[in-house]
C-alpha cells in the first residue's frame, strides 16, 4: 500500500511539473529586438511591405524570418509563407477607398495551415497576443489557416 501511494504522489508531481513546463514555455516567449525595429521601418519609413515572423523553438523566442521589399505584392506575401508552418506576418496593404482616398492598412497574421504540428500551433496560438502588443502599429487582423481565409478579395473587404 505504501508503494502504490507514492506512486501516486510520483505521478501527480509529474503531472504538476509537466504543467508548470508548459506554462513557463508559452509565457517566456522573447521576441527579438530586430522583430520590433523591422515593424518600425515598414511602419514609418516604408521600407518593406510585409514582415513575416517565426517563433525559433530552440531559442524560445520570435524572429525575422522573411522581408519583402516595398514594390512586392500581395500575391508575393502569400506565396512566402510556408504550406506546413506557422507564422506571424504583418502586410502593409495600400488601397484607395470609395472616396478616391489612398489610404493604407497594416495588418496581422496569424498563420497556422491545417499540415503544421499541432505542438507548433498551440506555441504560436499561446504566444500571439504577447508578440502583437509589441508590434504598436497594428490595425486588422486576420488568422488563417488555409490560403483561401486570407484571399485580397477578404483583406479589401477589411480595409474598408
Amino acid at each position: 500500500m505504501k508503494d502504490e501511494g507514492s506512486l501516486e504522489i510520483l505521478i501527480s508531481m509529474d503531472h504538476i511539473f509537466f504543467h508548470v513546463a508548459i506554462a513557463n514555455s508559452s509565457s517566456g516567449m522573447y521576441v527579438n529586438d530586430d522583430c520590433k525595429l523591422k515593424f518600425l521601418e515598414l511602419k514609418a519609413k516604408r521600407n518593406y511591405r510585409f514582415i513575416v515572423y517565426k517563433i525559433d523553438e530552440q531559442t524560445q523566442q520570435v524572429i525575422v524570418d522573411k522581408l519583402g521589399g516595398p514594390q512586392e505584392t500581395y500575391e508575393d506575401f502569400t506565396n512566402s509563407l510556408p504550406e506546413h508552418e506557422c507564422r506571424y506576418a504583418v502586410f502593409d496593404y495600400d488601397f484607395t477607398t470609395d472616396e478616391n482616398c489612398q489610404k493604407s492598412k497594416i495588418f496581422f497574421f496569424a498563420w497556422s495551415p491545417d499540415g503544421s504540428r499541432v505542438r507548433s500551433k498551440m506555441l504560436y496560438a499561446s504566444s500571439k497576443d504577447k508578440f502583437k502588443r509589441q508590434l504598436d502599429g497594428i490595425q486588422a487582423e486576420l488568422q488563417a489557416t488555409d490560403p483561401s481565409e486570407m484571399t485580397l478579395d477578404i483583406i479589401k473587404a477589411r480595409a474598408l
